[in-house]
């Protein structure tokens, strides 16, 4: 590779290194990085790059002799290949996060090895660069980057992450809970990475916001985004809004029609609960994902698109491929990149900082004051086990502040499976001998009988009132009444019900349970009769814990 003493690089390295040259920018020179690499040009590339820019450089050809380095000097940022002769670039990673912890890695990678560096990335790697490498900007940055982010691990830790004003531009709460902090630091990672992302979690848990971070954090953020539940949309019908379909290709087809990957062209496709698609339709799929191009339903002529794929599903794909029930080739095509979002249950100390987020949504809909939420209800809701996760409690703080008269969010304000959660069973004999150990609404059953003597009082005192406005009374009689109905249902045991309609959840939960027990216990005929698909109705059942 070297005649008369020099350095015959490829075209684009040569390019940029006489870009290098002319700009003859300078950086200080106290801060070593080493370069790991088996090709001798690489090596010498980021020499002159980084030289350049005032940078100590250290370039080494093997694992051997990257040990030999780590081992005796210090060194703020390593730049390692994924594929060495003697070494795993992913093992060199943890021997030098290991050995010298705050340095930051950046791992080098073909296009073939991204998926295994995206997992460098979760094992501790800062971020990644392809090969090769034809953007001098993207490739200084990324160490810039590294050596900042090197910076803040010693010194200031209380700095504001690079990725919080994205999320705060699109509404995304992501809480103090190491793993979603963990979670978004590699979503913004990857964000601008032109690869596919698959994100997992249960329901409710929020896949759509986290895609449209994503989306946000990327270079297509000035470009659409575009959703699509692959779930609520039968085989035909998704079809023609995923391709579009040409006039007259089916019944109804009056006009031409552009699907969803024609308009989401430059910009975001999100495909939510992409596990519930037909097989014909993952064939269509994996078409566009290998080749870019697909056809209008009825069409003739492929048509092309340049499309980010982001799928979300709460089901478990490996199992589905193992039931032959999702394609093998299509789950690897969607599955470059793999986000998995806690479930709500998992990140009790985000409680607090999602209900006041919550709150503050909400407020335009009730009042000009945001609430409080007494110390009581906040206790109920952080040790609630949250089945729907954030969707759910979103539902419960909307609806709290729906039927909250003054500026407090109390424990009367949340529906009976929350409020009811630290409650035990009592048999009705223990009801009758007035046992008082067990508490409801933060009251024991002694308290409970002291309101009602409380009531009754003021309910005899009101009828004798003589000079009280009718129509006051008119109004304040049904709320006493109410409140002593309710103190009544508590020493009887029985339900209390909630004066709120029941939210979506609760309504599609109490739906599948009657038409289960109607067609007792058949999978089949239930989702028949429910209009939906046998998966989504196993799904609902297992989300909603419903008895079959």
């Amino acid at each position: 590779m070297r005649s008369g003493g020099e350095v015959n690089l490829p075209w684009y390295y040569r390019w940029i290194t006489v870009r290098l040259i002319e700009r003859g920018e300078s950086m200080p020179n106290n801060v070593n990085i080493l370069i790991i690499d088996d090709e001798v040009d690489v090596g010498n590339f980021f020499r002159r790059l980084l030289r350049n820019s005032g940078y100590q450089v250290s370039v080494v050809l093997s694992g051997k002799e990257a040990r030999e380095q780590i081992n005796t000097r210090s060194f703020h940022v390593a730049v390692v290949d994924l594929k060495l002769p003697d070494a795993n670039g992913l093992e060199l990673l943890q021997e030098i996060k290991t050995i010298q912890p705050n340095c930051e890695v950046i791992i080098m990678t073909g296009y073939s090895t991204t998926k295994t560096a995206v997992k460098a990335i979760q094992s501790g790697a800062f971020d990644y660069i392809e090969k090769p490498f034809d953007n001098i900007t993207e490739v200084e940055s990324l160490i810039h980057k590294a050596l900042e982010f090197g910076k803040k691990v010693l010194g200031d830790n209380s700095s504001q992450p690079e990725w919080l004003e994205t999320a705060v531009k699109i509404g995304f709460e992501v809480g103090n809970t190491p793993g979603m902090l963990r979670l978004v630091s590699m979503a913004d990672k990857i964000a601008r990475k032109n690869i596919n992302v698959l994100i997992h979690g249960e329901t409710g848990t929020g896949k759509e916001v986290l895609a449209r971070f994503v989306h946000a954090a990327s270079n297509r953020v000035e470009q659409p985004f575009i959703a699509v539940n692959c779930g609520a949309l039968p085989e035909s019908l998704l079809e023609s809004e995923l391709f579009g379909h040409e006039k007259g290709s089916f019944t109804g087809a009056s006009s031409q029609r552009k699907g969803i990957f024609e308009l989401a062209n430059k910009g975001t496709l999100f495909l939510d609960e992409v596990g519930e698609a037909s097989l014909p339709i993952q064939v269509k799929l994996l078409r566009v994902l290998e080749t870019g191009e697909f056809m209008r339903v009825g069409g003739e002529k492929p048509i092309k698109t340049d499309v980010r794929v982001i799928a979300a599903t709460n089901v478990d794909l490996e199992k589905a491929v193992q039931e032959k029930t999702f394609r093998e080739d299509l789950f690897y095509r969607l599955d470059v990149v793999r986000l998995e979002i806690p479930p709500l249950r998992e990140r009790r100390d985000d409680i607090p900082i999602l209900v006041k987020h919550f709150l503050q949504k909400f407020n335009n809909k009730y009042g000009d004051k945001v609430p409080q939420v007494s110390v009581d209800a906040m206790d109920l809701l952080s040790k609630y086990s949250w089945p729907g996760n954030i969707r759910e409690l979103s539902n419960t703080i909307d609806h709290a502040m729906a039927i909250c008269d003054g500026q407090t969010i109390l424990p009367m304000h949340l529906s009976d499976k929350i409020t009811s959660q630290t409650s035990k069973p009592l048999k009705q004999g223990d009801a009758a001998a007035g046992v008082s150990n067990i508490t409801m609404h933060g009251f024991n059953n002694h308290k409970i009988a002291e309101i009602e003597t409380h009531l009754k009082k003021i309910l005899a005192e009101l009828d004798n009132l003589e000079g009280i406005d009718p129509l006051e009374w008119e109004e304040l009689r049904p709320v006493l009444q109410g409140l002593m109905s309710k103190v009544q249902n508590l020493l009887g045991l029985e339900d209390c019900k909630p004066d709120y309609p029941l939210n979506l959840q609760e309504v599609e939960a109490i739906t599948i349970s009657k038409a289960l027990n109607y067609c007792e216990g058949n999978i089949s005929m239930a989702a028949k009769a429910l209009g939906i698909g046998r998966n989504t109705l196993y799904r609902k059942i297992k989300d909603y814990r419903v008895s079959v």
